[in-house]
Parts: C-alpha cells; structure tokens; sequence
C-alpha cells in the first residue's frame, strides 16, 4: 500500500508564516504538522511507502524533513515529488497531483491519500484495516458538530451500512454536520478513475470533488474518523491547533 500526503499547495492566507515555510512544516505543539499526519499513519497495515507531493518552491524542504523523519522514526521509503508548479497561478490542484504522481510513479498498488494540513489525535491503523477489508473507494468522515462549520467542508449523507449517499460541496444550507475530509482510500483498480475524471475535463483543485463526481459512479465508502480532527486553514486556527495539541 502506498501513501500519499498532499503538499503542493502554498498557503496564501498564511503569508507571511507561509513564504519560505510549506504550511505542512509549520510546528504545531513543538513538531511540524506533517509529523502529526504520518505519526498516525504509520502503523497502517501494509504501508510500504510514503510519496510527498509539493511544488518547485519547497521540494528542498521536504526532501531534508524526509530524510530526517526516516532516519529518526520509520524505516519506510520516502519520495518527494516536485509537481513543477512554482504559484497558486500554475498549480495543478490536489486531483491533478494524485494523477501526476501516479503517472510519473507508475502506481499500481491501492493507494491512500491525506492532506499535508490535516492534523489526527488518534492512530489511524484502523482506517487501513478497514480499507484492506473492504475493494471499494472510502471516505474519511467526521462530524464537525455545527452547521456554521460544516458550511466550509462538503458535507456526506450516509446510509445505515456507512455508505455515501451524497456529497455537496461548501453548501448554504448544509443538511447536517457530518463532513467529507481530505484522507481516502482508492484500490487499484479504481486508480484509472482519476484519469478519467481530469480527462472529462473537471476541476482538477480540491480533492473532495473526486468523490463526489465518484460516489454516483461506485460504491464509496465512509470511515469515522476517531478523537480530534483539525484543518488549519488561518493563522487562527494554526494558534488554536498549537493550544489544543499543546495538551493532547
């Protein structure tokens, strides 16, 4: 199984934290956030390699965090992958990563996808138990427990069996507070999906449109996700995420 953190966006309403930082290497509590991300994952069955996506800018600085994460905690391989966009205005969008770095890495294997930015409380493990129990694409979920919050997320309808059953994108008047986020499983044999969906010429930013173009298509899948979940998104929330982590 392969692993693949999302990176290569550059953070704007960050400035100036963000210009000669990617988002995913600001320290939250004392450690970049990343490590947050892949600290959770690492124990997931079967987990084999880890790419990181990122752009011309910080490829550099992922490439040493890489290289210190390995020798320090995981035994893993680690590929830093430079998407070649060097702005927001020639970036490819986090759907036209994952396709670029499964044709230029020649994947076939399934393959789990996470932002860079998301940050867990608790050990992911069991999300890859499920996925490898399970041949269909799934969804990380959680209920963010507003409807003012869910308004920014895409927000999941599902049925008694966990499956997706709708999936709208930042609505205004959101249905409940249950929310898609940025951590999925694709099986190999949906990886061709991804092509498809950029062929059809969709947008190819924000990773939850592929799900939902993908959900009326196949079967999609939902996972809870367990404890806390934080998306830093503001300088806001970045201070709120060091306070709350700080004590976890």
């Amino acid at each position: 199984m392969n692993l693949l953190i999302l990176a290569a966006g550059y953070a704007t309403r960050l400035y100036p934290l963000t210009l000669t930082q990617p988002k995913p290497l600001l320290p939250v509590a004392g450690k970049p956030m990343v490590d947050h991300v892949l600290d959770n994952m690492a124990g997931l069955p079967g987990l084999n390699r880890v790419l990181i996506v990122t752009n011309n800018k910080f490829a550099s600085h992922f490439q040493q965090w890489a290289d210190a994460y390995r020798a320090s905690k995981a035994k893993l391989e680690f590929t830093v992958i430079n998407d070649g966009s060097t702005s927001d205005a020639d970036k490819l969008g986090a759907i036209g990563d994952i396709q670029f770095v499964i044709d230029r890495e020649k994947l076939d294997d399934d393959l789990i996808v996470v932002a860079g930015d998301n940050l867990f409380s608790q050990s992911l493990s069991e999300f890859g138990a499920f996925c490898k129990g399970h041949d269909d694409v799934v969804l990380g979920v959680h209920d963010v427990g507003s409807i003012d919050q869910a308004k920014k997320y895409g927000v999941v309808d599902v049925d008694a069996d966990g499956l997706v059953t709708s999936f709208v994108e930042k609505p205004a008047q959101p249905a409940s507070t249950l929310i898609g986020i940025a951590l999925y499983y694709y099986p190999k044999r949906y990886l061709g999906l991804v092509r498809q969906y950029i062929a059809e010429g969709n947008n190819p930013d924000q990773p939850g449109r592929l799900i939902q173009w993908i959900y009326p298509r196949q079967t999609v899948r939902s996972w809870r996700i367990p404890g806390i979940w934080y998306d830093i998104g503001s300088k806001e929330t970045l201070e709120e995420a060091n306070r709350l982590f700080a004590k976890l």
